[in-house]
């Protein structure tokens, strides 16, 4: 079989110590997650079931570089934790679902808050705020089978060496194998999907210089300049 363009390079993330590569399948970012950024956001977290929403395979980004995107002034940091599946499936058990874990890693949902504002009064989808290019930068995968299945520890972002972010795993609204579980009742999960499990309160806009630190306690450290 022939295509008739070129098919895109598949998206990957590297993997510590490795010179393999995960493949990504999709990414799915849960909302609010946290429930001083749900309020900080103007939300109740106790009103709220999870919801999702996607990022393209394909804006990851893992060479510490964020090009400061187009037709917005007002970009925002949210730091975050990646559970990478090896596995997946339909209408996963909440017990059954740290099976399906390969790894863990460190990533940046980036926004373009004024457009998603924009989209959410209007009632229209937000891929113009959260699914542009380079708007996922992120680490390398390290296995579960190295650092286990972190619950708790430190996970926080610094900007130009002040702390903005600070929270703790365990601070999660809605856990890892309740994020799969639920997940999997809405969608098909497969190998090579990726999850952005929420941010803790503190986001805010960058600007072109800034560096960014972010830390999961277990998982390690991510590095990002803003150009």
């Amino acid at each position: 079989m022939k295509y008739v363009i070129d098919p895109p390079r598949q998206a990957a993330l590297p993997i510590r110590g490795s010179s393999d590569l995960f493949p990504v399948h999709r990414i799915y970012c849960i909302g609010r997650n946290y429930a001083e950024h749900a309020r900080e956001m103007g939300h109740d977290p106790n009103k709220e079931p999870p919801f999702f929403f996607q990022k393209n395979p394909d804006n990851l980004r893992t060479d510490g570089k964020f090009p400061y995107p187009p037709g917005t002034s007002d970009v925002h940091f949210e730091i975050e934790m990646i559970v990478a599946l090896k596995s997946g499936g339909r209408d996963i058990k909440t017990e059954d679902a740290m099976s399906h874990v390969w790894g863990y890693g460190i990533g940046l949902d980036m926004t373009r808050r004024d457009l998603q504002g924009e989209a959410k009064k209007l009632g229209r989808p937000w891929e113009i705020g959260k699914a542009f290019e380079h708007s996922a930068p992120a680490t390398a995968l390290i296995p579960a089978s190295e650092i286990g299945h972190p619950t708790t520890g430190a996970i926080w972002l610094d900007v130009n060496g002040k702390r903005r972010q600070a929270g703790d795993l365990n601070q999660m609204i809605w856990d890892i194998p309740g994020q799969i579980a639920f997940i999997s009742t809405l969608f098909e999960l497969k190998a090579g999907d990726i999850i952005m499990t929420g941010t803790p309160s503190g986001v805010g806009a960058i600007v072109k210089g800034d560096k960014l630190h972010g830390h999961v306690d277990g998982v390690g450290d991510l590095h990002v300049e803003v150009v």
